[in-house]
C-alpha cells in the first residue's frame, strides 16, 4: 500500500465540497486529476469512500472512519514543514467557528491578543449558529469552535472557556418598561422575537425562560441579532439575547432592558471533535482562549 498525502488531501477536499467541480476549484487541480487520485486511494484501501448520488459524492461509513486519520496526517505533515521553517515560529492555519455573539463581540479581542502575543496571522473565521458550526466540526471543516451552548453530539467535546449574561429587551414604550423588577407572571401572554433554530440565544430562551412563561407566543423568527433588535425596537415583541449583543442598542436608547428576577447567566463553550489532532499551533490557540 502506497497512500500519498496528495490522495488524502484530495479525499479531505472532496468531503468538504461534495462535488468534484467544487473540490477541483479549491485544490487547483483538474476534475480528472481529482477523480484519478480518489480512484487510486479507494483501490488501495479496497473500499469505496463515497456513495455516488445524483452526481454528488456522499461520505459513507468507510470514509467517515478515514476522515479523522487523514485530517491528522495532513496536519502532521504541516507540522514537519513548520519544524524546519525559518520564516515563522508558528505555522499553519487555525480554522475557527464562532456563534453569532462570540464571533461579533468576543472573538475579535481574542484574535487580536493571539496575533500580538504569538505573532501568528493565519486564522480563518466562520460565524454562524451553533448547530451549523458543530456540523462543520464533525465534518472536519473547522478545527475548533467557540459557541454559546454545550454541544450535544457524542463525537464532540465541550469545555467551558468563559461566562456570559443574557438579558430581555423591550421597546421603550412597552408597559413593563416602567417596572423595576419583573416576575414570570408579568410575562404571561407575551410575544417574542426569536433567533432561528440552532442558535444559542434561542436555546437559552426555550430552556431557561419559556417553560416558566404562560401562553407566550413567537411573533417572528430571524437569523441575525441586529434584525431581532430592530424588530423589538419597532414593537414586534420582546427579545432575549446576550448583554454583549444588546449593549449598543441599550446605550443608544433604541430598546430598554427588562429586569427579571431570575438567573440570566450562561456559559461559553470551546468545542472540538474528539478525534481532532491537536497540533502545537492549535494547542497554543486553545490555551490562549482559556486564559482570556
Amino acid at each position: 500500500m502506497n497512500i500519498s498525502l496528495k490522495q488524502l488531501k484530495v479525499f479531505v477536499g472532496i468531503t468538504q465540497h461534495a462535488t468534484l467541480t467544487a473540490a477541483s476549484e479549491r485544490l487547483y487541480l483538474s476534475k480528472a486529476a481529482l477523480s484519478m487520485a480518489l480512484s487510486e486511494l479507494e483501490k488501495q484501501l479496497g473500499h469505496p469512500l463515497f456513495d455516488r448520488v445524483n452526481h454528488r459524492l456522499i461520505l459513507n461509513q468507510e470514509g467517515q472512519k478515514l476522515l479523522p486519520l487523514a485530517d491528522e496526517l495532513l496536519h502532521r505533515a504541516n507540522d514537519i514543514n513548520a519544524l524546519f521553517s525559518s520564516h515563522a515560529k508558528a505555522s499553519g492555519i487555525v480554522r475557527i467557528g464562532a456563534s453569532d455573539t462570540i464571533g461579533n463581540h468576543v472573538l475579535p479581542s481574542i484574535l487580536s491578543g493571539f496575533r500580538q502575543h504569538k505573532q501568528h496571522y493565519s486564522q480563518q473565521v466562520f460565524i454562524s449558529n451553533s448547530e451549523l458550526i458543530c456540523q462543520k466540526l464533525r465534518d472536519f471543516e473547522l478545527d475548533i469552535a467557540l459557541i454559546e451552548g454545550q454541544a450535544q453530539q457524542s463525537d464532540l467535546i465541550s469545555t467551558v472557556f468563559s461566562q456570559d449574561s443574557m438579558c430581555i429587551i423591550a421597546p421603550l414604550s412597552h408597559p413593563l418598561a416602567a417596572k423595576p423588577q419583573l416576575s414570570f407572571n408579568d410575562l404571561a401572554n407575551s410575544e417574542w422575537v426569536l433567533r432561528e433554530a440552532g442558535s444559542g440565544s434561542r436555546s437559552f430562551f426555550l430552556q431557561n425562560l419559556a417553560t416558566h412563561i404562560d401562553n407566550w407566543s413567537q411573533s417572528f423568527e430571524l437569523n441575525t441579532t441586529e434584525a431581532l433588535i430592530n424588530c423589538v425596537a419597532e414593537g414586534l415583541g420582546l427579545g432575549c439575547l446576550s448583554s454583549l449583543a444588546a449593549q449598543y442598542a441599550l446605550q443608544d436608547g433604541r430598546v430598554t432592558k427588562l429586569n427579571l428576577n431570575h438567573p440570566m447567566q450562561r456559559q461559553f463553550w470551546l468545542v472540538m471533535h474528539k478525534d481532532k489532532y491537536k497540533n502545537p499551533l492549535l494547542m497554543q490557540f486553545i490555551d490562549f482562549c482559556r486564559q482570556q
